[in-house]
């Protein structure tokens, strides 16, 4: 089975079906630093990624056996096959150090795989229902920037506090925004109208999705009934930033998943109906369809982006901090600035402590660079909730002395991101407790 290295990346979503389709377990894997970081040093045999000690234990992988003559040294052969390169690594496997608390490793892999990716990528595998030549085991590596790591996360609604689990292929096929029950009673909806011929009806039933705004406070409400707290406030709350990021990314999408699977499955239905074969169906509705998933694409990323400025707006309101929202700065607008337009652009004679500005960004990619380059004698700050911000990135809002606050879990020692030694990179919890209740007082009012 060898084939070209670039040939078989010009299409990897197909080359993932196949080899889901082909397992019997798949494993996934958000990768650390530490995971990569060795690929682009040279590496060595030792070299490869963590196994967690859940997965370490499960079975999924062979047993570990300690070598007779150093039996603090457990180990396992594990032959595995990489379908991006078409090889078989022979010699590859499991080294656990048992002395060295649960430092465990998958040793002599595919170096060029792992070199150059962006924080938070992917590893994807499986154990094969057939060997593919002598390895049980495939793997492949998703760079996080890519579609397919789109497609992947949201094929598997990856929650933001994802690290790595076991499943079965099964969920890979057959992930779902809603329930049997919710989703047996759409599809009675949508036969009962195509058999009626109210199909029309049904799809103006549900075609327009709830107000972001009405979306938020519903997200908003349900976060804290699951903490038991009565306000957004983020004193109030002990990881302020990954509450955003939980209420942004998971809470209010699930429940917009469950809205739009209403709405586009309704849209789709309308279509396949005006054919009476599938295949007319998918020839002569095929531009119809298209533009109907690039629309439903378009608006999941423009929620986004709203989803998380709005529950940063509901945050700071919650905890008294003095903002205007979208107030124009020279040429840029940025999402807040604190206290108001007239005192960062207008007062001449305020102290540098006296204002700050504050956007917002859910992923970052090039577009914190429409922040503002104009200077207003105060600090800038970026909230993103984004964990793939890259090293080049980190250092170029250094350069452009733009402080990065982030979830508190993204800024841990063990995370995914490279926030951990970057001091220009702070907390949600620092940006309140420091930035603005010590050295700003000015910009809070508490009650």
């Amino acid at each position: 089975m060898e084939m070209d290295f670039l040939e078989r990346n010009s299409d990897q979503w197909s080359l993932i079906e196949s080899f889901v389709s082909r397992s019997d377990k798949l494993f996934l894997k958000k990768l650390s630093f530490n995971d990569a970081s060795w690929a682009n040093e040279g590496g060595g045999h030792q070299s490869g990624f963590y196994v967690p000690r859940d997965i370490r234990e499960s079975g999924f992988f062979p047993e570990l056996r300690a070598r007779e003559d150093k039996p603090h040294i457990l180990e396992a052969n594990c032959p595995s096959f990489w379908p991006q390169t078409g090889e078989v690594r022979t010699d590859s496997g499991i080294k656990y150090f048992s002395n060295k608390r649960s430092e465990c490793h998958f040793t002599r892999i595919p170096a060029e795989l792992f070199a150059d990716l962006n924080p938070a990528s992917w590893l994807l595998g499986g154990s094969l229902l057939q060997t593919e030549g002598c390895a049980h085991h495939w793997f492949m590596v998703i760079d996080s920037a890519s579609t397919e790591a789109e497609l992947l996360e949201s094929r598997l609604d990856i929650q933001s506090n994802f690290h790595f689990e076991l499943f079965s292929p099964s969920r890979f096929k057959r992930a779902s925004a809603i329930d049997s029950d919710e989703a047996a009673e759409l599809i009675g909806e949508i036969d009962a109208a195509l058999r009626t011929g109210s199909i029309e009806a049904l799809a103006t039933k549900y075609s327009r999705m709830p107000d972001p705004d009405v979306l938020a406070e519903e997200a908003r409400a349900d976060f804290l009934g699951s903490v038991g707290s009565r306000t957004f406030n983020p004193w109030e709350i002990k990881k302020p930033g990954d509450a955003l990021m939980r209420v942004s990314r998971d809470i209010e999408f699930a429940i917009y998943r469950k809205h739009e699977l209403r709405m586009r499955a309704v849209e789709v239905s309308k279509v396949l109906a005006e054919h009476d074969r599938t295949a007319t169906a998918a020839v002569r509705g095929f531009a119809a369809l298209n533009t109907l998933f690039l629309s439903a694409s378009q608006q999941r990323k423009s929620r986004a982006g709203k989803s998380f400025e709005s529950h940063l707006a509901a945050m700071l309101k919650a905890g008294g901090v003095r903002f205007e929202a979208q107030a124009i700065l020279g040429q840029r607008r940025p999402d807040f600035v604190l206290p108001d337009q007239a005192t960062v652009a207008l007062d001449t004679q305020r102290r540098y402590e006296d204002a700050a500005i504050l956007s917002a960004k859910t992923t970052l990619r090039e577009r914190w660079k429409q922040i503002t380059h104009e200077r207003f004698n105060c600090a800038i700050f970026l909230a993103t909730v984004d964990d793939r911000v890259s090293k080049e990135a980190l250092a170029d809002l250094r350069k452009a002395e733009i402080t990065l606050v982030v979830p508190e879990s993204l800024k841990t020692k063990n995370n995914e991101s490279l926030y951990y030694n970057d001091a220009n990179v702070i907390s949600f919890r620092e940006f309140f407790d420091e930035e603005l209740e010590r050295k700003r007082k000015k910009l809070v009012i508490r009650s």
